[in-house]
């Protein structure tokens, strides 16, 4: 039987769509080349741009944030091109995976998936790499399978003082809109985002941020390329989309843009913080009587989008989840190697007070069911932080 009432998603991602996205996105078919649309869409590109914080260059692909990554190494690199991919958990090794597929030469500098990179090592590397044969350093800047983020402005100061001319690579899926990002500022050479995070759009586009230097580099790729060609793009009018523009996608983009600038965009940030913080507390008192535990050991790396939490040994996450399923809430599950030991609560979004502290209830209902280890009564934590904390 469908269970009765709204259903609670609380995965990091896809996440929430906004009603007012949805009727968008319901929008009826124009023609993409007419100047109503081209309206929007030239508006929508300046609005993206604004979120991103560049005023450099912009490319958008009908696909996921996968396909905007591999778009992005193709028109980056040449095969046979070495790349230095930070590892930070599930996303970090499949792009080192994409890469290698490609013919790319990955180099990974190994990191503790609790912890964090060791930005030291990172020095190491690019002090060791005299003739300069990496070509990118590939970060994640917020890893949702571990629920720990990069700081990216550290990656380019480590780059800068080593003199290196690599360019730095950051999938910001999961961080655009929920996590502070400045593209320009932070002296990023290419960030990979997607609709259907921090954006609240259904999924089915994509988009890279490239700087000149960026721009600059592609000229010299020599990899083949036909749908995910900057060069190509640059000629048409939309300078993205390689046959169809996704319309229905752009109107609801507008509608984002617009929730997102309504509200202000720190202020955006901020809430999501402040959520982020009430699960956190939420869960650290769960952990007492040797319960669940913030996946994430390291303070100043978790996440604002989501938080990874360890079962207690001999307690299957996967179990937990399905049973928190039973009420109508839907958690993440563990990628790779996390799969059964950790369950993700997603907050990023269209998210308020409310919506989480259904989920993080929900949650503790599952526990006590499952007859799980934990100290009850994460859920006031999370609310005695929300009523300090309140606007």
């Amino acid at each position: 039987m469908t269970p009765r009432g709204r259903h609670f998603f609380a995965n990091p991602g896809p996440t929430n769509i906004p009603d007012s996205i949805l009727q968008a996105v319901s929008h009826h078919t124009v023609d993409f080349n007419g100047p109503d649309f081209l309206e929007v869409y030239d508006a929508c590109l300046a609005g993206l741009k604004r979120v991103l914080r560049t005023e450099q260059h912009l490319f958008m692909y009908t696909g996921t944030g996968h396909a905007a990554w591999e778009a992005t190494l193709v028109n980056l690199l040449s095969p046979g091109d070495r790349i230095l991919v930070i590892e930070t958990g599930h996303f970090s090794e499949a792009w080192g995976r994409m890469a290698a597929d490609l013919g790319i030469a990955v180099q990974t500098l190994a990191a503790d998936w609790r912890r964090g990179v060791d930005y030291a090592e990172l020095a190491a590397a690019l002090a060791a790499d005299t003739g300069q044969a990496i070509k990118a350093v590939c970060a994640v800047h917020n890893e949702t399978s571990t629920g720990m983020t990069l700081d990216l402005p550290r990656i380019r100061a480590t780059l800068d003082d080593a003199k290196h001319p690599a360019l730095l690579l950051a999938d910001i899926i999961s961080s655009l809109g929920s996590i502070e990002f400045r593209f320009d500022d932070w002296g990023i050479d290419a960030a990979v985002g997607g609709s259907q995070k921090g954006l609240m759009l259904p999924v089915g586009f994509s988009f890279s941020g490239v700087s000149e230097k960026g721009l600059a580099a592609h000229k010299a790729s020599t990899f083949p390329k036909h749908y995910f060609n900057w060069t190509t793009m640059l000629t048409r009018r939309h300078r993205s989309f390689i046959g169809t523009v996704p319309i229905a996608l752009i109107y609801g983009l507008r509608e984002a843009l617009r929730l997102i600038e309504e509200e202000g965009l720190d202020q955006v940030l901020a809430r999501h913080t402040r959520l982020a913080e009430a699960t956190r507390r939420c869960v650290r008192h769960w952990a007492g009587n040797d319960g669940p535990q913030l996946f994430c050991l390291s303070p100043e790396r978790v996440s604002d989008s989501v938080t990874s939490v360890l079962m207690p040994e001999g307690h299957d996450a996967e179990a937990l989840r399905r049973r928190v399923g039973t009420l109508n809430v839907a958690l993440g599950t563990g990628l790779s190697r996390l799969n059964g030991k950790v369950f993700r609560i997603g907050h990023l979004g269209d998210l308020n007070e409310p919506m989480l502290l259904g989920t993080l209830a929900s949650t503790e209902i599952g526990l006590r069911l499952q007859g799980v280890p934990h100290a009850g009564g994460g859920v006031e934590a999370a609310i005695a932080y929300l009523a300090e904390t309140a606007p």
